[in-house]
């Protein structure tokens, strides 16, 4: 069966192809409007049992940490079920626990390394760099030039570049930026994104029209002028668009361009296109949030693939290959020029900062990160054990009579089992009826990920893989006979 739109199809492309997404959502329907398909019982007390016999020192070292840190895990999508495992070594498309096991690794930190964990020939750059150096010196250094040239030479939208510590700051600085530019308030972002954890931002996440059901502990002022809009909806975002004129206007519309949470729900293929119209119409910036999308959709970003530049691009842990300080806003001249920084800046501007930011380690693991990703096509390759990945799954739920649904873009392959991320919310009422039903699914994805773990796959949070250059034919092979024995399980 192909869900995939043909027109689409290019040879040396990231994403050879973009999903049906009229096929896509009317099997999403059909998923969640069933019974949940999860795996049996008797299947998941083994499972459970390879945590406890093979993960003793994981299980050791996260009740210690339980001790010091709130729930025992530092991050949001960390797989803490039944407890997180502790790992000593990452290297290519495999890492290793602190008990030996060893793992195919598809979570790739999160979706930075794009050519693998710890790859070597950046690593051999940091390491000459700390020697001669350190990671910080708080002057200027080369690297943050070459980096910035490299990153405007090949993002189309991008004419200069700011570096920040994150991709939640440089989400910040760019509506702050987009704000101080037009004079106006209003943000309007994509329902169910995630764009960091700003005040600001901490609304409509994950689940669209959710508004501020995680904002706890920010006020309501924060996100007084933040708005949501489903996807693939531009009449209602139009809507916004003229409901804001008259109140002063719209400073940006932010967007995931793949679809929020990584094309958890894809938009269709003009959707972009439309957004851009529409921001040119109203002169509201089109900000694209390409934190996961730049340069895992190839060199140029998803505004590459997509032919759309936007007027400000976020960039966060693609920006380093997986370094830590990753982050930065990029854009069109005249507005990037209202983030000037230094002492002694008369100009007006937008004022962010970060003493960590642009740090020579960064900026060099950054620019040859990036490097590498021109000289290997790592994108390219990536996006190929994608679509290996993707079809075998789909012979595999086909094979097995399972509803789950598995598509790609490129090197970003989904794989939704439990369907808690596809709920319908569009309005309240919709949203209080599925609450329930919300956290049964959320414990089934949970058990699909221990499950997965236990055979061997380390996925993000149960439902996301994120392929590299490192996934030769071989691994994907092996993962996908590791993937049947799991599924045969339900």
């Amino acid at each position: 069966m192909n869900f995939y739109d043909a027109s689409t199809v290019t040879a040396d492309s990231a994403i050879s192809q973009w999903p049906d997404t009229d096929s896509l959502y009317r099997r999403f329907d059909t998923l969640v409007k069933q019974p949940i398909r999860p795996i049996r019982r008797d299947a998941m007390a083994k499972v459970l049992d390879y945590f406890e016999t093979r993960c003793q020192s994981s299980k050791r070292l996260s009740e210690q940490a339980k001790q010091v840190i709130p729930g025992g895990v530092q991050h949001n999508l960390a797989f803490n079920y039944p407890f997180p495992l502790a790992i000593r070594e990452s290297r290519d498309a495999h890492m290793t626990d602190v008990d030996g096991n060893r793992y195919i690794d598809f979570l790739q930190a999160g979706g930075p390394t794009l050519l693998g964990s710890n790859y070597p020939a950046v690593l051999a750059q940091v390491q000459t760099l700390l020697n001669e150096c350190g990671p910080i010196t708080g002057l200027l250094h080369e690297y943050e030039v070459k980096l910035a040239e490299l990153v405007c030479q090949v993002m189309p939208g991008v004419e200069m570049l700011r570096m920040m510590g994150s991709g939640t700051e440089a989400v910040m600085g760019a509506i702050r930026l987009a704000r101080a530019y037009t004079g106006k308030k209003c943000v309007i972002k994509i329902g169910g994104g995630y764009h960091g954890w700003s005040d600001q931002m901490v609304y409509g996440m994950r689940l669209p029209n959710t508004g501020r059901m995680e904002a706890i502990g920010i006020p309501r002022g924060a996100t007084a002028t933040t708005q949501e809009s489903l996807p693939n909806d531009l009449d209602a975002i139009r809507r916004k668009l003229m409901w804001n004129r008259l109140r002063g206007g719209t400073a940006a519309v932010i967007v995931e361009p793949f679809g929020p949470e990584s094309g958890t729900r894809p938009v269709t293929r003009n959707f972009n296109a439309g957004l851009r119209k529409l921001c040119d119409e109203f002169n509201a910036l089109l900000i694209f949030d390409e934190v996961v999308t730049g340069f895992r959709a190839g060199m140029g970003g998803a505004q590459g693939y997509f032919g759309i530049k936007p007027d400000l691009t976020i960039l966060g842990k693609c920006l380093t290959g997986g370094y830590p300080m990753a982050g930065g806003i990029g854009g069109r001249r005249d507005i990037m020029m209202m983030l000037v920084g230094g002492i002694g800046t008369t100009a007006k501007r937008a004022f962010v900062g970060g003493t960590l930011t642009a740090n020579p380690l960064s900026c060099a693991a950054g620019y040859y990160a990036l490097l590498e990703m021109q000289r290997t096509q790592a994108a390219v390759k990536a996006g190929r054990a994608g679509d290996r990945l993707r079809q075998g799954l789909e012979q595999i739920i086909e094979r097995l009579g399972l509803p789950y649904v598995a598509y790609n873009m490129g090197s970003i392959v989904h794989l939704q089992t439990s369907g808690v991320m596809l709920l319908d919310t569009s309005n309240l009422l919709k949203l209080i009826r599925v609450k329930n039903e919300a956290k049964e699914r959320k414990h089934m994805m949970e058990e699909m990920g221990a499950a997965y773990t236990a055979h061997g796959l380390i996925t993000l949070a149960g439902s996301r893989i994120y392929t590299s250059l490192a996934d030769t034919d071989e691994v994907i092979d092996d993962a996908l006979n590791r993937f049947e024995d799991v599924l045969k399980l339900v």
